[in-house]
């Protein structure tokens, strides 16, 4: 028995309508695992586990209720889609974001899912949040509503069932107000939630780490191809913590970051940001444009993505679908080399074709930007033994896991003419455990 693609995409669709980055997630994986499993696993097939891997094995909605600081009533709407816990508990960040709804969070957990297996780490995958603006509330207001959120969202998790952790709109502040209220409803202090403060069961260098290894397994990829990063010129965009810790790893193993960007536009310094530079454009805030007032050989375009400029490495750090066809023929046409991505889908499908026929390095965000799940796995392991290691001791952790995954996709991924097809490797090397789990534990 074989598997159809188109069929399959047919039945994706018709069972989630109206989802199209869920759909978008499954078709990517799709392309590549039918042809594996049809050539080195037909017998999955029977057992239908790439139709039970695109199902979440369940999703929660519910109504969060909250007073603003005016005493009246507030109303948003949580969700946590639990996908798949064959390796492990869920995990996943909680995204607050007016941009959320049920087919990003389930595309978002799908992707978790490969993701949280490449890393080695036993964990499942999940995603959750809520329509929530964080942004322009005070902390009072942000503590309420987290602590509202929390009274639902409690009844579903546990250090053991469900794990989750930060992601846009959901930083160390509402980590906290949300651990403080799973604490006092359950009257225990346990690893229940990952992104916490150094001091009370956090890890070090979580905030960097998505960041870091994003520029980790970059390193991979180049010393592959006998290159190194040292002088390249790389284009960031974003401009929150994967983007700023991915410009500070780039300084400091020598490349030239020549762009960061928000919403409103990008920020480009042809002679490349330093340390000190770095520093100023955290301190502006959303107001990037500022930096041209202190650097005037930089320019502050609202018309122009990053990848209008040229440069060797692209890491699109931002959201979902920011780099499109014509971005990707840019930068082909611009002479880049490598394109990692540091945020969740953020190049569109028609991107990644034009980089694999051109035979640019794609690395694809379930493989690089795996760093921020690893460390929140390595902060679930030290809240489970009662220790906190130290920065160079996490680091080189992730480092490792970082180069691991990078030897996973080179697995898996290599073409026959020598070309590494990252997204293949990622695909089918995540795929694997959770699938070999699946089978053995039975129709669950």
């Amino acid at each position: 028995m074989s598997l159809n693609f188109k069929d399959f995409i047919k039945y994706v669709e018709k069972r989630n309508p109206n989802e199209p980055e869920f759909l978008q997630a499954v078709t990517e994986v799709a392309e590549d695992l039918i042809p594996y499993i049809n050539e080195k696993h037909p017998d999955w097939n029977a057992l239908r586990v790439l139709e039970r891997i695109a199902e979440p094995e369940r999703v929660v909605s519910f109504r969060v209720t909250w007073l603003d600081d005016n005493n009246e009533v507030q109303i948003n709407r949580g969700y946590r889609v639990q996908m798949n816990s064959a390796i492990g508990p869920y995990k996943g960040g909680l995204r607050f974001s007016p941009t959320v709804n049920l087919s990003i969070l389930k595309f978002l957990a799908f992707e978790q899912v490969f993701k949280n297996s490449l890393t080695g780490i036993p964990l499942g995958g999940g995603k959750g949040g809520s329509d929530f603006d964080p942004k322009g509330k005070s902390d009072m207001e942000i503590m309420r509503f987290c602590q509202s959120f929390m009274t639902e969202l409690y009844r579903h998790i546990g250090a053991e069932t469900d794990v989750p952790a930060g992601d846009i709109g959901v930083g160390e502040r509402e980590v906290g107000f949300l651990f403080g209220q799973y604490k006092r409803i359950q009257n225990n202090f346990t690893g229940v939630l990952t992104g916490k403060g150094k001091y009370w069961g956090g890890s070090y260098i979580r905030p960097e780490a998505t960041g870091y290894g994003l520029l980790y397994f970059v390193q991979c990829i180049l010393e592959n191809a006998d290159m190194n990063i040292a002088g390249k010129a790389v284009a960031i965009s974003g401009a929150g913590n994967v983007a700023y810790y991915a410009a500070e790893k780039t300084m400091r193993l020598g490349g030239k970051v020549i762009t960061l960007s928000n919403s409103s536009g990008t920020l480009h310094d042809p002679e490349g940001f330093s340390p000190e530079k770095l520093s100023f454009v955290k301190s502006l805030g959303r107001d990037l444009a500022k930096y041209t007032e202190k650097y005037h050989a930089a320019a502050f375009y609202t018309d122009r993505k990053p990848w209008h400029f040229e440069c060797d490495i692209a890491l699109p750090c931002a959201t979902q679908n920011e780099l499109d066809e014509s971005d990707a023929q840019r930068l082909v046409e611009n002479g880049c080399i490598c394109v990692a991505e540091g945020a969740n889908m953020p190049s569109t499908a028609e991107a990644i074709k034009v980089f694999h026929n051109s035979k640019i390095y794609f690395a694809p965000g379930k493989a690089a930007n795996a760093g921020g799940v690893a460390v929140s796995g390595l902060e679930m392991s030290q809240n489970w033994i009662g220790q906190q290691w130290n920065t160079d001791k996490v680091d080189s952790r992730l480092k490792a896991i970082m180069e691991n995954i990078h030897k996973t996709c080179l697995k898996y991924g290599k073409e026959a003419d020598g070309y590494i097809n990252y997204l293949k490797g990622a695909n089918i090397g995540g795929f694997i455990k959770v699938a070999s789990a699946m089978v053995s534990q039975g129709l669950v």
